[in-house]
């Protein structure tokens, strides 16, 4: 399975980690105070002299392709198909062909480097734990953060198991001097099948079974057994269903942006192979978050904890011809930053607060007041 990560600003290169596993940190504070840091290449998340940093999450799409590949082998007797059983234009070449059965989207979260923020503390007053995930992203504090959900990946159904057509051969036909009488007794032996079955649907075989249930055996066994000879002049297709994850960051909106090329001999091939045709993803974001207003005064900076308040986007992807699928998603890049006040950590508070994983929004805050 091939993932990519496309983002839409060339300064900018991330790298897709899993939120499952998580850090804890231990800090004793009376209070949490923030602030924004510039993100450089040395910057990590995690514990440092003055406590604790985190970063906030923006939002990813996950696209999923599902892909059916679909592999012919002609059969033994494939020119021999029209003469015999009057199947036309049955191709006599071995072919590979792909088709897209499905395209799905779903959001997931990546650490979004330039919303770096460091808790403070004070070592002699209560215990807070800070939990974080592989990535640096804030998820939890006081609490366990909650898995991220994401759908299952796809497993294809077992294929269902052939019967060799040599072992429903007659000795005549085995002993057959050429090919072409091979074909041609072979071709006998399906007719008498599918008048067989012709017979018992119509209730007018010599030896009609004695009940339903082996009515229907026997006539599963002879589809089985028409469908294995009539391979060897029809061919075989066998599918197999693939899937290819495509994992995008919008730093933007965008009305036509390359996501992969398709084509139907190769499947999903290179950006720059002009042997697949193009798919394209539109990102608008749907303003759901009024923008903060900056006066151009200089803010006393509060003690607390900074989260996102996420906005919305729709995510379109379509074709040369028409959409295939639009889905409104949070975005946690389309939106504000907000400061939870340090208040609700001091030891007035046993407070517990569980953070989205996918937008860095609360999720969940418990906080039991003092008696």
């Amino acid at each position: 399975m091939k993932r990519r990560l496309i983002t839409f600003t060339a300064l900018q290169c991330l790298l897709l980690a899993p939120l499952g596993g998580s850090k804890f940190f231990t800090l004793h504070s009376s209070f949490f105070t923030s602030h924004a840091q510039t993100a450089t290449s040395t910057y990590q998340p995690g514990v440092n002299s003055e406590g604790a940093v985190y970063f906030l999450p923006k939002t990813a799409v996950r696209i999923t392709v599902q892909i059916e590949k679909a592999t012919y082998t002609p059969g033994e007797f494939a020119k021999y198909a029209d003469r015999y059983l009057r199947l036309k234009n049955v191709p006599t070449e071995p072919s590979v062909s792909y088709s897209i059965n499905s395209i799905r989207q779903e959001a997931c979260g990546v650490a979004d480097t330039m919303k770096a923020f460091t808790v403070r503390f004070d070592p002699k007053t209560v215990a807070a734990n800070i939990a974080l995930s592989d990535d640096g992203v804030l998820l939890a504090v006081n609490a366990t953060p909650s898995a991220p959900k994401l759908q299952a990946p796809f497993k294809p159904a077992p294929r269902p198991r052939l019967l060799n057509p040599r072992d429903l051969m007659s000795e005549e036909i085995l002993a057959a001097g050429s090919t072409a009488k091979m074909a041609e007794l072979t071709a006998q032996d399906i007719y008498e099948i599918r008048e067989s079955r012709k017979l018992l649907v119509r209730g007018q075989a010599d030896n009609m079974p004695q009940d339903g249930e082996q009515l229907r055996l026997m006539l599963n066994q002879l589809e089985q057994q028409d469908r294995s000879l009539t391979s060897l002049f029809a061919g075989v297709t066998l599918k197999d269903t693939i899937e290819h994850v495509i994992t995008i960051v919008p730093n933007k909106e965008t009305d036509r942006q390359l996501l992969f090329r398709f084509s139907k001999k190769l499947g999903i091939v290179d950006d720059d192979d002009l042997a697949g045709e193009p798919y394209y993803i539109k990102v608008a974001n749907l303003h759901s978050v009024p923008m903060a207003e900056d006066d151009g005064k200089k803010k006393k900076q509060e003690p607390g904890l900074f989260i996102n308040v996420p906005g919305k986007m729709k995510v379109t992807i379509f074709d040369a011809v028409e959409p295939l699928v639009s889905t409104e998603l949070p975005a946690a890049q389309f939106g504000n930053i907000e400061l939870l006040s340090g208040a609700l950590f001091n030891k007035r508070y046993a407070t517990h607060l569980w953070l989205n994983p996918v937008t860095g929004a609360v999720e969940r805050l418990e906080a039991e007041q003092p008696k």
